[in-house]
């Protein structure tokens, strides 16, 4: 059965940081392409970062330069550290992952709340 568990999130104060973990089971973890998403109250749910299997990695524009997305393949963990938190950043925060054969998966997602 595969699961994908999120862990870190939290509340911090704008400027503050905070790193994510999602630790996956029941998936070839080093086959997938990962990423984190987040879903704000009362909008869409967005993309924030990926990560291939190899390696490469995208980011939302508004969050270039503050997260980073990385991966351990030992471990079947995937990482968002996130640096410069500001109240935009507030959402739900989702795991994703998607196998060689577009066989897509979700977590259950972790708050994050950025405020002073």
């Amino acid at each position: 059965q595969v699961r994908l568990a999120e862990s870190g999130g939290g509340l911090v104060q704008p400027g503050g940081s905070l790193r994510l973990s999602c630790a996956a089971s029941g998936i070839i973890f080093r086959l997938n392409a990962m990423g984190w998403y987040r879903q704000a109250p009362g909008k869409q749910r967005e993309v924030v970062a990926t990560i291939t299997s190899s390696g490469s990695t995208n980011y939302a524009d508004s969050v270039k330069g503050r997260f980073t997305i990385s991966r351990d393949n030992a471990k079947n963990t995937v990482y968002l550290q996130m640096n410069s938190l500001n109240p935009e950043d507030t959402a739900v925060y989702y795991c994703h992952s998607r196998s060689i054969t577009n066989c897509e998966k979700w977590g259950q997602g972790t708050q994050v709340t950025v405020s002073s």
